[in-house]
């Protein structure tokens, strides 16, 4: 049976994900039968499209074009997260946001959306993206979560507030639910108040900053707002008493015989050795994980070159 993990992130994240590719590659029996990297999520730095993270910077179009034949050349999407909810129309025309969908429009990288807005216009300018619906937009009712599946996305990644909920998740189609992507690590407190607050103050400061790069008269440097929450940066073991942490155990005796095969794993801003552990405990099987950890960790700090 299948087993997709998404996971972050295609720049801040790029090299321990090609440690963790190859891998994978080389050591199939260390990992769960069936499973496969199926995404990798994130942005380019200084995309005003983007969201669910600030993501600051300028970047360079041949990095754009680099990036994306190393990482679908091992057969696996960009899924660009472009999901600020705060867009407006002038935005949409963003030469540099759609440059990036250009150079990497071919039919296999894809699209998270949230705004109506850029979802119509990406569905005009560049019809050949799939296009997935953000757990963003903070569905929480389980009839319009039926609604979403009813429209034209390839993934629906459902509210994390709907994990471990089985009584809800058997009210979905079985023949929809391996459209649906299950967030396993969610590092918000079960039922945050906050959310759309933070996605929104995230949306701000991407807007912000392109705002800011347009002023060719202020040599400063740009300074996000940001936002302050103190489950930001939650390390992998300080979740596991919440209601809406995923076990591993879970995916493999749950969720997967129901007919769910998505999963994502969150962490574009986490250091890279936290995210390592995530990956070592959702996707190694439990005799290999310490011989896996130490070999991506040496591989990690000491730069290998694991692009093959």
């Amino acid at each position: 049976m299948e087993m997709n993990f998404h996971i972050p992130d295609f720049t801040n994240h790029l090299y321990l994900n090609t440690i963790l590719i190859n891998s994978i590659s080389k050591h199939p029996e260390c990992f769960h039968d069936g499973l496969k990297i199926a995404s990798i999520f994130g942005n380019f730095g200084g995309c005003v499209w983007n969201g669910g993270r600030y993501l600051g910077g300028t970047t360079d179009m041949n990095f754009v074009k680099n990036v994306a034949e190393a990482i679908n050349s091992k057969n696996i999407p960009l899924r660009f997260t472009h999901t600020n909810p705060m867009l407006k129309k002038e935005h949409l025309g963003d030469p540099f946001c759609n440059q990036i969908m250009r150079i990497c429009n071919n039919g296999f990288n894809e699209a998270i959306v949230f705004s109506p807005l850029l979802e119509e216009y990406i569905r005009e300018n560049y019809p050949d993206y799939p296009i997935t619906s953000s757990t963003c937009k903070q569905i929480e009712n389980i009839d319009d979560v039926k609604e979403e599946l009813k429209k034209d996305y390839k993934y629906v990644v459902l509210d994390y507030n709907f994990n471990n909920r089985f009584d809800q998740l058997e009210q979905i189609d079985e023949k929809d639910r391996s459209r649906c992507e299950i967030l396993v690590n969610a590092c918000c407190t079960p039922k945050c108040k906050r959310r759309g607050e933070h996605y929104r103050s995230i949306g701000l400061d991407q807007i912000a900053e392109w705002e800011h790069k347009k002023n060719l008269l202020t040599k400063k440097p740009f300074e996000p707002k940001g936002f302050s929450c103190e489950f930001m940066n939650n390390s992998p073991y300080s979740i596991l008493e919440y209601e809406t942490y995923i076990s591993p155990q879970a995916i493999v005796e749950k969720y997967m015989p129901m007919g769910f095969v998505n999963f994502k794993i969150e962490g574009r801003t986490l250091p890279d050795i936290c995210l390592l552990e995530y990956y070592v405990n959702y996707m190694v099987k439990p005799e290999y994980q310490n011989k896996l950890r130490l070999d991506m960790l040496e591989a990690l700090t000491s730069k290998h070159k694991y692009f093959t």
